[in-house]
């Protein structure tokens, strides 16, 4: 597992970190991190995942968020969500989190699934 603290590969924002902490200490259940993975799926080709996790897995990245909180990517998920910024929506429409993924090249209304450019796409 490797901690980073780098902006160029996953920015959190004040939101989404305040958010991460506040479930984690409401949730009372042990849980450490919120794991955000891709899986094949969707409307369009990708689904985001979110998961509420204890430890990190062996190969995890580990991504600080600001004024504590965590964020564990797997390795073959990292390669699509190199660069997003995961924030938490409040709007009266949508609430939850939401990512902006430079990679996308479209989405679908539901705001979880995304197609990519062909030369990143492998079996995720």
């Amino acid at each position: 597992m490797v901690g980073f603290n780098t902006p160029n590969i996953m920015t959190i924002t004040p939101s989404a970190a305040a958010h991460i902490r506040k479930m984690l200490s409401s949730r009372d259940k042990g849980e450490t991190a919120l794991r955000v993975g891709v899986k094949a799926g969707g409307c369009a080709g990708f689904e985001y995942t979110f998961a509420w996790e204890r430890t990190p897995r062996p190969d995890d990245l580990i991504f600080d968020a600001p004024a504590g909180g965590k964020v564990f990517v797997d390795p073959r998920s990292l390669r699509l969500l190199d660069g997003i910024v995961l924030d938490f929506d409040t709007s009266l429409l949508s609430r939850g989190f939401v990512i902006t993924n430079p990679h996308a090249t479209s989405t679908c209304g539901c705001g979880t699934s995304f197609s990519v450019d062909s030369s990143r796409q492998e079996k995720t």
